[in-house]
């Protein structure tokens, strides 16, 4: 049984174990102080052991997020996107609620606030960071909660995918669009975009000692999910990294040496020129993808070149026309 005594005008619980220290913690009313030493041998009765709160009483959650976003976000791929994400999240007030008190009712308030605010993908995002960090501190930094509160609480519902493909004419439209544009290189990275099905990030970190033109491959060292990749070259990507080798300016190392934020923008005003304001720049790998299949590839071949590891992500990149399928029917 806990001890519950008076302690210099305030209720002292204590509750001890065999094999483990004693845990007190001091309260204004009886009542609290019984309520939890209960639940503290609720739960010693289940794991045969003391629940040490104390961590989780005096760690604010903005707090265990600056500590993720220095020790966990540095080690992985999207390390500036998350840690950007977390910035973000630490300007939120739920920061300054302590993990002991942390309630899923809290989480849910955050996520219906958020949502007033941005996409429903992007609160989905900050909930996996949170739960995620969570969750390490559990595993590894000696926190202890009963349950992980983001857990408990309901994603929104994200939106289905994009299905923008290229109509009749559109491509022709852009790479006319991208002559009378300013920024060099642009038009063979929409070329190689669309024959490729590469990312934008893979296609502005290609190197040329990575490209391969006499196999007709280049070679991806790191991708998006972590492993390397080869993609195969159509004789026309062939044809316009050929050209790009015989131009390159000598010592150069990258294909395209462009920033993101520079094509960002080009490709804004490039779609503004063409007249296709509700084009992105990654439409042009659905495009690329659904075309590989067009020319009869398996879903095998295709996911070695586009690097999707489940049917189900590949299928997200895939928008066959009912009506060019009509004569594969006979």
């Amino acid at each position: 049984m806990a001890t519950i005594r008076r302690l210099r005008r305030r209720w002292q619980a204590m509750v001890r174990r065999r094999g483990v220290p004693p845990r007190c913690k001091s309260f204004d009313k009886r009542t609290d102080a019984t309520r939890w030493a209960g639940e503290l041998e609720a739960e010693a009765d289940r794991s045969g052991w003391v629940a040490d709160t104390r961590l989780a009483e005096k760690t604010t959650l903005g707090e265990l997020l600056t500590r993720y976003r220095s020790q966990v976000t540095p080690g992985k791929r999207s390390a500036l996107t998350e840690a950007s994400r977390i910035n973000a999240m630490l300007r939120r007030p739920i920061v300054h609620r302590t993990l002991s008190k942390l309630t899923s009712a809290d989480v849910a308030t955050y996520r219906d606030e958020r949502l007033k605010d941005v996409a429903p993908s992007t609160v989905v995002r900050e909930l996996n960071t949170l739960s995620h960090a969570i969750e390490i501190a559990l595993r590894e930094w000696g926190l202890w909660l009963p349950r992980n509160p983001v857990k408990m609480v309901r994603r929104p519902s994200v939106p289905q995918g994009r299905k923008r493909r290229l109509e009749d004419g559109e491509e022709e439209r852009l790479l006319a669009a991208c002559d009378r544009g300013r920024t060099p290189l642009l038009i063979q990275l929409v070329i190689l975009a669309i024959e490729t099905g590469m990312r934008r990030g893979e296609l502005l970190g290609l190197r040329w000692e990575h490209v391969h033109l006499a196999k007709r491959i280049v070679h991806l060292p790191v991708t998006k999910n972590g492993e390397s990749r080869d993609v195969s070259l159509s004789r026309r990507a062939t044809d316009t990294l050929t050209i790009l080798s015989k131009n390159k300016q000598p010592g150069a190392d990258l294909v395209f040496p462009m920033s993101g934020n520079c094509v960002r923008l080009a490709f804004e005003r490039l779609r503004a020129r063409a007249k296709m304001s509700d084009f992105h720049f990654h439409d042009l790998r659905h495009e690329a993808i659904t075309r590989l299949f067009e020319h009869g590839l398996n879903i095998a071949e295709v996911s070695a070149i586009s690097g999707h590891k489940e049917l189900r992500m590949l299928q997200r990149y895939t928008h066959l026309r009912a009506i060019d399928l009509v004569s594969r029917l006979g």
